[in-house]
């Protein structure tokens, strides 16, 4: 008789698990700025409690919100006047790029005996194939406008009407204190402080192997790469154009631009199957084979925003599973080796 309540329990919470999921994806348009929303409210929390002794939960949600996006709106600043100085400062520009245009066309026709004609059909090709793809980028650009516009609005309410969240989900626990609530603060916090090191480790490493090549603004161009690898997979790739572009125009041999490619693809390498998993992984006591399941499961379902949200979302997982009599034995699966989290004091 209890095997089969266990049968029924495990079908029933695999149903739950099925229609959250579809759920999710079908909704993700709203799914993604509200869950950026609560991760972010999370992180505000001890400033706004801060704030609130000082004055009242309005102002206090306001003064947070103002400070840090100020604080984002400046660094994005910075960014934009540093490329758009660095592009301004580089000499030749346009000459050096059809010159490499020229030495590329003549390397593909005598060693691959690809005409001339030929590459311009393809050039054609490709050009006509961005177009088409033009309507997706616009789609893809309001969607970020509505992001912007909407996370706020979501954190704002979030932390406003926090305590109702909170009577709400006591409903559900027959009135039984969150006691779970600290630990999952802590495990958001500690991601966020662990991503910070990732990015400096990243960006050094970088920053490093560009300067060992000898390319102008190693530091700027290796923390920028740093910085995208909020972005898991790619992120550093994008950040591999600029300074890629500069070694082309400053440089006379292709090689220092290969060896820029090269330099960010051994770092993407180290950063997303140790860096990452290890550091954040550790940070929320997560083992490192279940922070990069985390992260292909999260693309598989959300895309990069899904990446984005794994690592949280599974550590947030670990602290709901290690409070439930029923799946603690899942948390053995996701906890670290080293992990000393509470889940062993409240049996």
């Amino acid at each position: 008789m209890q095997a089969r309540d266990k049968i029924d329990r495990l079908y029933k919470t695999l149903m739950i698990i099925a229609l959250i999921i579809t759920g999710v994806i079908l909704l993700k348009d709203i799914v993604i700025p509200v869950a950026f929303a609560g991760l972010f409210s999370v992180v505000l929390l001890p400033l706004v409690r801060k704030l609130e002794r000082k004055t009242g939960r309005l102002f206090s949600i306001l003064l947070a919100l103002l400070g840090s996006f100020t604080v984002m709106g400046l660094i994005i600043w910075f960014v934009v006047s540093q490329v758009t100085s660095l592009v301004a400062s580089l000499p030749g520009l346009e000459e050096k790029f059809f010159s490499v245009v020229n030495q590329a066309s003549d390397a593909l026709n005598h060693t691959f005996n690809i005409s001339t004609d030929e590459q311009s059909r393809f050039v054609s090709d490709t050009v006509k194939e961005m177009s088409s793809s033009m309507g997706g980028l616009l789609l893809s650009t309001s969607y970020l406008v509505y992001f912007i516009v909407q996370v706020p609005i979501y954190i704002f309410l979030f932390l406003l009407y926090r305590e109702k969240f909170k009577a709400f989900i006591l409903t559900f626990t027959a009135g039984d204190e969150l006691i779970w609530q600290k630990d999952v603060e802590h495990v958001i916090q500690g991601y966020i402080s662990g991503l910070i090191i990732v990015i400096v480790i990243t960006g050094a490493l970088i920053s490093t192997g560009l300067l060992i090549l000898g390319i102008e603004h190693a530091i700027f161009f290796g923390f920028l790469s740093g910085a995208l690898v909020m972005i898991p997979y790619i992120g550093i790739g994008i950040g591999a154009t600029l300074p890629f572009l500069v070694a082309l125009v400053t440089k006379d041999s292709l090689w220092y631009a290969v060896g820029v490619i090269a330099v960010h693809g051994f770092v993407q390498f180290l950063e997303g199957n140790f860096i990452t998993p290890r550091i954040t992984g550790a940070r929320i006591s997560i083992n490192a084979i279940a922070a990069i399941l985390a992260l292909l499961v999260g693309e598989r379902i959300l895309g990069i925003p899904g990446m984005i949200l794994a690592i949280p979302a599974i550590g947030t997982l670990r602290i709901l599973l290690s409070y439930s009599k029923t799946y603690k034995p899942f948390t053995i699966l996701l906890e670290g080796s080293t992990s000393k989290s509470r889940e062993h004091l409240h049996e």
